[in-house]
């Protein structure tokens, strides 16, 4: 039973991520990501109405 106990609390330690202050992403590093994909959706809304507006001027 002691074994058993062991064993799971070890496989619960080893599955928990420990904290890590350098490994963790930096707020500057999220922005940054962050604005990157405000901008790629921006850039795709304004390609899909460019397309929808040219589709209506030429057809």
């Amino acid at each position: 039973m002691a074994e058993a106990q062991k064993r799971l609390s070890h496989t619960t330690l080893k599955r928990r991520q420990r904290f890590h202050p350098k490994r963790d992403v930096k707020p500057a590093v999220l922005a940054k990501a962050n604005r990157l994909v405000i901008s790629v959706a921006a850039f795709i809304g304004l390609a899909f109405l460019a397309v929808i507006i040219l589709q209506a001027v030429l057809g």
